[in-house]
């Protein structure tokens, strides 16, 4: 694509004034909607809309330039109807600000969410508009257009002091924004089963959701099955007009799998605009938020609980400090997701982010990501991570490889950039693991090995298989299949790889899944998983009823302190962390 984008704008679609001058943006309120743009602004009109923008944002007509890419890396306002299929570059990654007016019809109301504000009869503006996702969406029924503003929280000021200018003009002519629209029905428009669920095979991610068109011809065509996806994050670089949950429902449906991305706060040893804090427990907090919106934005587009969602962590040169912020944001970023039953999935260059985060792999300072997704262009279609990953890491299916980047392929006359993808992926490490039909509530959990037999060894047999490391079917019978697949489990873990279930595999067995924080008077699933595993860690008959009393409160305050933490009787991050890794 070319990097040029012209800023003359079609006379009679789309209408632009610049005055001389250089200068700061105004703050809201300091011009009446009425005056000319002052110094360092320029007007821009389009269907009755009118706002000042700053000077040196490029303004794109998309009459003129239909294809052009709505990309938010530099200041720019996009005027008029997106093509269906835009030409983007793949691996665009970072955001200033951004807005696209385009009109109100069928196509643009299906970008609407509960979100969405509307302006009040003969008002072109929102004042309460909020931000979803560092995105300000308004719809300005009065002139027939919906206006979508990008943002990062360093820029969001000046967004909100763009759209506070906005007037109507004469020209302008109302269209309603459909109210059905603005809060889809989640089960009518729902993906077809957890993303990117059970895969093996190529895949491609690119910056912008193709069209329709252009998925059904790739799907015909091409040797791909999977599609990554933008669904969210403060640093996304492009606009997503096609990315809806009728755009979901329909690609699923035709047998596509798709890769959920979040583009967010980059490490904070690099050079990019926005950057997660380099205090841990800061960037862990900020790995919650960055979590609780794109849990928002899947739930929009009917990605339902059980899929994995990937924070894209960009590469960068590591340090010890550096490590540890990327970790700790990702830590959150994943107990924030299994709260909502959600996979975490984790984005990054092979030799950085992925490095580090195998170097912590048993580290229960840090809650594991569940999938990783590496690039590491050597243009092999395979899930090798040669010597960035151990093998037996993250070996359950729970593996992306970007092997090639940013090569233009067509098929069926839909050219699009693309970066390739090959997936071994499952649902093989759920945050909630359940084994139907197998009792797996005992007042003792003994030492079982090859040879052993009875439902102590079936129950095994089923948390194994619910890991993503499969002994066969559970029947109770403890051969060669299960003590491959025990050993495997345990390397995965930081155990001694011996095939022998002990007090710490089965520990690490037991308590996995979902870690939110549990403590007295907690009820559920979660409360169950704990007593179980404390019964394995401590050696002694711990109440299994799911119900956080003062038998279970005192057993975990004995499990924290015989392993050196904090003794609180609380069971967050840490001591889910211990229980999960054997201790």
């Amino acid at each position: 694509m070319s990097s040029r984008i012209p800023w003359r704008v079609r006379a009679g679609t789309a209408t632009l004034a610049v005055l001389a001058g250089v200068g700061a943006f105004a703050a809201p309120g300091s011009a009446s909607a009425a005056s000319p743009p002052g110094a360092g602004r320029q007007a821009v009109s389009y269907h009755g809309y009118r706002i000042e923008v700053p000077a040196d944002w490029q303004v794109v007509d998309l009459a003129e330039n239909p294809q052009a890419c709505l990309r938010f890396d530099r200041p720019a306002v996009y005027l008029g109807e997106p093509a269906e299929q835009s030409d983007c570059p793949a691996h665009l990654v970072g955001r200033t600000a951004g807005i696209v007016v385009e009109p109100l019809s069928a196509r643009s109301a299906g970008q609407a969410t509960a979100a969405t504000a509307r302006t009040a009869r003969g008002k072109a503006t929102a004042p309460t508009a909020v931000s979803s996702n560092d995105t300000i969406q308004i719809a300005v029924e009065d002139a027939g257009v919906l206006v979508t503003a990008a943002h990062t929280p360093a820029t969001e000021d000046l967004v909100r002091g763009v759209l506070a200018s906005a007037e109507l003009t004469p020209g302008a002519r109302r269209t309603e924004l459909p109210r059905t629209v603005q809060r889809p029905d989640a089960t009518a428009l729902a993906a077809a089963g957890p993303q990117p669920g059970n895969y093996l095979g190529k895949g491609f991610d690119t910056c912008a959701a193709p069209s329709q068109a252009a998925m059904n011809a790739w799907r015909a065509g091409s040797p791909y099955s999977a599609v990554g996806v933008y669904i969210s994050g403060s640093f996304r670089g492009c606009a997503q007009p096609n990315l809806t949950a009728s755009w979901v429902t329909g690609q699923t449906g035709n047998g596509w799998r798709l890769i959920p991305i979040d583009v967010g706060r980059q490490a904070p040893c690099t050079s990019f605009s926005l950057k997660m804090s380099a205090d841990p427990a800061t960037a862990k907090s900020q790995g919650v938020t960055a979590a609780a919106a794109a849990l928002t934005a899947a739930a929009n587009l009917g990605i339902p609980a059980g899929s994995a969602v990937y924070s894209d962590i960009e590469g960068y040169a590591s340090t010890a400090s550096c490590k540890a912020a990327v970790l700790s944001y990702l830590s959150g970023w994943t107990e924030r997701l299994h709260s909502g039953g959600y996979l975490s999935g984790f984005y990054s260059s092979a030799s950085s982010g992925i490095k580090d985060a195998a170097s912590e792999y048993g580290n229960s300072a840090y809650t594991r990501v569940d999938h990783i997704f590496y690039g590491w262009w050597n243009g092999t279609a395979d899930t090798n991570t040669g010597s960035y990953v151990p093998s037996t890491y993250w070996a359950g299916h729970q593996r992306i490889h970007q092997y090639a980047g940013e090569v233009t392929e067509s098929y069926g006359g839909y050219s699009i950039n693309i970066d390739r993808d090959y997936l071994d992926v499952g649902t093989g490490t759920p945050p909630a693991p359940t084994c139907t039909g197998t009792n797996l509530d005992f007042t003792t959990y003994p030492t079982v090995q090859s040879g052993s037999t009875g439902d102590q060894v079936k129950a095994a047999q089923c948390l194994l298989k619910a890991a993503g490391y499969d002994p066969g079917t559970p029947d109770g019978a403890f051969g060669s299949s299960t003590t491959t697949a025990t050993k495997n489990f345990q390397s995965g873990t930081g155990l001694t790889a011996d095939g022998v279930i002990g007090p710490k595999s089965w520990t690490a067995l037991l308590s996995r899944g979902s870690t939110p924080t549990v403590q007295n008077g907690s009820t559920g699933e979660a409360v169950t998983r704990l007593q179980r595993a404390l019964t394995a860690a401590l050696g002694r008959t711990v109440a299994v009823d799911g119900s956080f009393g003062p038998g279970t409160d005192q057993a975990v305050r004995d499990y924290q302190s015989s392993r050196a933490l904090t003794v609180d009787g609380i069971v967050g991050s840490g001591t889910w962390g211990a229980l999960q890794s054997g201790r």
